[in-house]
């Protein structure tokens, strides 16, 4: 029996498989509102047999969002929107589907990626005001962010609540909280960009307070029988800042609080950054995290082989692998999977006559 293929249980949400699909920002929205991309891009994931489907980084407020392209879930329009996507893709589609809900932070306001991606200022057309924990831009000569009072954060804070509602009306399974890759949560959990001297700045317990008060807020707004999860970076990799102990102490927190899952990244907090990418780079930090908690852990990054991704859950170092660029690359990847490993795996019966002859037991 294939171990990737065996079933998981995140909270009282039981997956069909431990392939999870990560976030992935798309920079196509029509100001927060989810378009036909969406229906096209997240349909057809939805199709590629994984056992959850996790919507990209998606904005509690307009000026969370990474680029003025992103989606977000702040107000009836978008929420509508993003629910006439989902109702499509349901019509075909079984798996559970989650959503990421975030903030960005100091890295707000940009241009999309395949416009070069640099920040905006708060004059330009597609720009604003960005906040951060403190008033130290991501990179020196951006635009400086204003330093948030404690009434700022209580309205962040809200907005991830009312999000939430929004998220639990479209009959999302799963909200995966954004505290990785540089951005607000994350900003307010590392000493180096975080230099508050309130309380929420300065020692760890301080550092933490701000994400750890969004998780608490999230699980008491969402269905109790539905999952909340946190995505982490686990190190700036970077001296002096965020790393792999105090992410420790950071996820057993988040395991009192009733936290059902904690996803494991790294990276993308300073540019000073230096990362030694290879495959399953990242896998020890989940590794870690899973032996010393009793968090469910996915593990992320330059996963792409499945005799890899197997290796990674038979031998316990994670409960899930997560797939983002390489199932954009191939969006049938778990199907790839099963048949390397000798699975079977869910496909819609309008497929069903495409499986291999020498797959006769392929699909379900």
């Amino acid at each position: 029996m294939s171990k990737l293929f065996s079933s998981l249980a995140l909270g009282q949400l039981n997956l069909q498989n431990r392939i999870i699909i990560a976030p992935m920002c798309q920079y196509s929205a029509d100001n927060g509102k989810a378009t036909d991309w969406h229906n096209i891009h997240l349909g057809n994931l939805a199709l590629s047999g994984a056992g959850l489907l996790i919507i990209e980084a998606t904005a509690v407020t307009p000026e969370g969002r990474i680029s003025y392209g992103d989606l977000g879930l702040w107000d009836t329009e978008t929420e509508e929107a993003l629910g006439k996507a989902l109702h499509a893709i349901r019509a075909h589609s079984p798996m559970p589907i989650g959503i990421q809900l975030a903030h960005a932070g100091r890295k707000a306001s940009t241009a999309k990626p395949w416009d070069g991606g640099a920040a905006l200022s708060p004059d330009d057309e597609n720009g604003w005001q960005v906040v951060a924990p403190s008033a130290i831009p991501f990179i020196d000569g951006n635009p400086t962010p204003e330093s948030l009072t404690v009434e700022g954060i209580e309205e962040i804070k809200q907005a991830f609540v009312d999000a939430t509602h929004r998220a639990a009306r479209l009959g999302l399974d799963v909200i995966e909280l954004h505290g990785a890759h540089g951005y607000l949560v994350h900003q307010f959990l590392s000493p180096l960009s975080n230099q508050r001297d309130d309380q929420y700045g300065g020692s760890l317990e301080n550092r933490m307070r701000f994400g750890l008060e969004i998780f608490e807020a999230v699980r008491d707004a969402f269905p109790s029988e539905k999952p909340v999860g946190f995505r982490i970076s686990a190190t700036d990799w970077v001296d002096g800042g965020w790393d792999l102990d105090q992410s420790l102490v950071f996820a057993r927190e988040l395991e009192k609080r009733g936290c059902d899952f904690i996803h494991v990244s790294s990276g993308g907090l300073h540019t000073e950054q230096k990362i030694p990418v290879g495959p399953n780079y990242q896998v020890p930090f989940a590794d870690r995290i899973k032996a010393e908690t009793s968090l469910p852990t996915i593990a992320v990054g330059l996963i792409t082989e499945p005799e890899q991704a197997e290796a990674i859950i038979g031998t316990g170092q994670a409960d899930a692998i997560a797939l983002a660029r390489g199932i954009l690359y191939d969006p049938r990847w778990p199907w790839h999977a099963a048949a390397a490993l000798g699975a079977t795996i869910k496909a819609p019966s309008q497929y069903l006559r495409c499986q291999p002859r020498i797959y006769k037991e392929l699909f379900e």
